[in-house]
Order: structure tokens, then C-alpha cells, then sequence
């Protein structure tokens, strides 16, 4: 699962990184990012080779969905059975993005606590979850853009805090993953892989993002942990 994530830097250095149009939204550095608000999202235009960023909300509400009620269920999408779930058969095949993140966050549960661990690449460098969007109507006719995040098996780093982990593209595999042209659904799912443990690194951070309404660097500054907490959750 992926549920809170961090994306800190600043719009130009997106843009720059994903190699996308400017956007007209004065991206603020996040550090607790949450499902229900608004994200950036890049997709690539349908007729020419051109990534676009957009801000999405976090939780996919399928086209067909009668309220959008759907969307806390919907953060995420497992990538093995993605292709056969109605509100994600379509996204997958016809509906793919990149979400940019520069770290996300997971909580090692024991009997007596809970202690949240942030995760990043070795570099602190950003990357992109793989993503899906669609467009969801309301009854007064407004449109609203929503997106999800796939996620895999744990690779070895993450499964000592979780039994799943969220899909991070190789840079490499943006092109094809992003192509509205590909929509051959099993050559698209041989991305959705865990991603190389040893690219990652992990540290304990406050419980300070535990809470949605907390923001700021101290969210995911890194904690030490006692030797008794070491010993809790060994």
C-alpha cells in the first residue's frame, strides 16, 4: 500500500526532471501528502510525444462511478489483478501516468506501537510511481480528474516494514509506460515490478506525519530511535 507520500521539490525542478511543459499551478513543497488532495500528474499528449502536468486528486473515480464515494478505496491498485478490476481494466490500458515523488512513507506495526519509516532513493533523487487517471462527471456536470498508484510485491528493503510497496518506473521506462499508442496490457505489466532494494535507502521519522494536518520538513526529518524501541521492533 501507499498511502502518504512526499514530494518536496520545487515545480521548475519537476518540470525540468520530467522533462514536461511548464504549468501554470505554483507547486509549495509537501511533506505529507494524502489521499484526497490535489497531486501532479504527468501524462503525454495523445497526438504528439509532449509530457503534460496537470494537478489530479488522489483517488481514482471511475468514469462510470455513480458518486465518488469509490475514492478511498481506490488510492491504490494492485498491479496483478489491475487488468481485470472494472474501475482500473480501462486506466490500465488506455489511461497510464507518472505521479512524482521524492520519498513515501510506511509504518512498522507492533503490538504496543506504531512507527512510521520514510522511504527514498540512495541519490534522494525524484522518481515516479506508476499511475492511473480517469475523468469522473458529477450530477451538475463538472469534471474532475483522478488518479491512482499501483503497487507490487515488496523488494527486501521494504518488506522488513510492509507486504507491499508502490510501483517506481525505472527512468528509463517512462516513454513506454506514458505512449497512448501502447495498449498491449501484458507488455505493460512487466514494468510493474519491485523496484531494485538496493537503489533504496529507509530511516524512522516522527509521528508527526501521522497526522494529515502536519506538513512540513519536520514530517519527515530523520528520528532517532531507543534502544528499547530498537528491540520492539527487531
Amino acid at each position: 500500500m501507499c498511502g502518504r507520500y512526499r514530494l518536496s521539490r520545487r515545480k521548475q525542478i519537476i518540470e525540468e526532471h520530467f522533462d514536461c511543459d511548464s504549468w501554470d499551478y505554483d507547486w509549495n513543497a509537501r511533506f505529507n501528502i494524502a489521499p484526497t488532495q490535489p497531486v501532479p500528474v504527468i501524462r503525454q499528449r495523445p497526438k504528439e510525444p509532449a509530457r503534460q502536468i496537470s494537478l489530479m486528486r488522489w483517488g481514482l473515480i471511475p468514469h462510470w462511478a455513480k458518486d465518488p464515494s469509490i475514492a478511498m478505496s481506490t488510492i491504490n491498485a494492485k498491479s496483478e489483478t489491475a487488468a481485470t478490476k472494472p474501475a482500473f481494466r480501462d486506466p490500465l490500458k488506455f489511461r497510464r501516468c507518472l505521479i512524482p515523488a521524492d520519498g513515501f512513507y510506511e509504518w512498522k506495526h507492533t503490538v504496543k506501537a506504531k512507527q512510521p519509516f520514510c522511504f527514498e532513493t540512495k541519490d534522494g533523487e525524484l522518481f515516479a510511481f506508476a499511475g492511473l487517471w480517469d475523468g469522473w462527471k458529477d450530477a451538475s456536470g463538472n469534471w474532475f480528474k483522478t488518479c491512482s498508484i499501483l503497487t507490487t510485491t515488496p523488494n527486501a528493503l521494504t518488506a522488513t516494514i510492509h507486504d507491499r510497496m508502490p510501483v517506481i518506473l525505472d527512468r528509463e521506462s517512462y516513454d513506454l509506460w506514458l505512449d497512448p499508442r501502447m495498449q498491449n496490457v501484458a507488455a505493460i505489466s512487466e514494468l510493474l515490478k519491485p523496484y531494485d532494494a538496493s537503489r533504496m535507502q529507509l530511516y524512522p521519522v516522527s509521528s508527526r506525519v501521522n497526522h494529515v494536518t502536519n506538513d512540513d520538513e519536520e514530517c519527515s526529518r530523520r528520528v532517532e530511535i531507543t534502544e528499547a524501541q530498537n528491540r520492539l521492533f527487531a
